[in-house]
């Protein structure tokens, strides 16, 4: 029988000088990757060096997480951009994060887009070909992190470029596999019990049930947790506890080849 390995990630830095909203320290002692705001949705100088230092010193893969410039709305505003800006706005944060996982003596892992401009390459080609053009631009042997299935994961695999599936335990799904808007209650999960119910599904059967109660196939390399998320750190524990005693492999992604 083939082991199962996963990675678990989770978003971090997302504060800005005196403000933190999320327990990094506690999520960076249970995630094997750690998603890095990269500042223009959040994150600052001081946070991202602080946090790449601790990384390295744990063996967690950073991965740059990239958004619309953005602060005051988390990102989570949609933002009428001209593709060649996005181009460029995706180097300029892959180029400040390089800058400290370089300073840690590591190498920035992958990328994943954050929020309203990660739903926006989605749905709308444009974007998606402005950031993996970036991609290939910076470092054609990056992986893209996303959701499988969706047209984004289809574009960065068309360019030619590395794909990390992945999985999300604290939000809802719709039936097309795509996630459920924030707006619509129920669509983010904080029940503890039901977010380690789902990370095993993903992990053992690449499934997960919908919102509307079906179940769709889900293949998932690495599962998601929101620090943002109420009790997050509890969460995370207690996910990776029980993949554990399942006798998944929970892993860095840069401590195996993902694809």
């Amino acid at each position: 029988m083939t082991t199962r390995v996963i990675s678990l990630n989770t978003d971090i830095g997302e504060g800005f000088g005196a403000w933190q909203i999320a327990d990094d320290a506690a999520l960076l002692g249970i995630v094997t990757d750690a998603n890095l705001a990269c500042g223009f949705h959040a994150s600052d100088p001081d946070i991202m060096r602080r946090t790449c230092e601790v990384a390295a010193t744990r063996n967690i893969t950073v991965g740059a997480q990239v958004g619309f410039d953005d602060l005051r709305g988390f990102g989570r505003r949609f933002i009428e951009v001209d593709p060649a800006t996005i181009t460029n706005d995706v180097l300029y944060q892959l180029g400040a994060l390089s800058a400290f996982t370089a300073v840690a003596g590591r190498k920035t892992g992958y990328l994943k887009i954050h929020g309203a401009l990660y739903h926006a390459a989605v749905a709308r080609p444009e974007y998606a070909d402005a950031v993996v053009a970036a991609m290939t631009l910076y470092d054609a042997t990056m992986p893209l992190m996303c959701q499988p299935g969706t047209s984004l994961f289809d574009a960065a695999t068309a360019a030619g470029l590395r794909t990390i599936a992945e999985g999300y335990i604290d939000r809802a799904y719709t039936a097309e596999g795509l996630l459920v808007p924030r707006s619509i209650a129920g669509s983010v999960i904080t029940d503890l019990d039901e977010c380690v119910s789902r990370a095993l599904q993903l992990a053992m059967e690449n499934r997960i049930t919908t919102f509307d109660g079906t179940t769709i196939e889900v293949a998932a390399d690495s599962l998601c947790i929101h620090s943002d998320s109420p009790g997050a750190p509890r969460l995370a524990h207690a996910v990776r506890e029980a993949l554990e005693g399942a006798g998944v492999v929970v892993a860095a992604l840069g401590t195996r080849d993902s694809a």
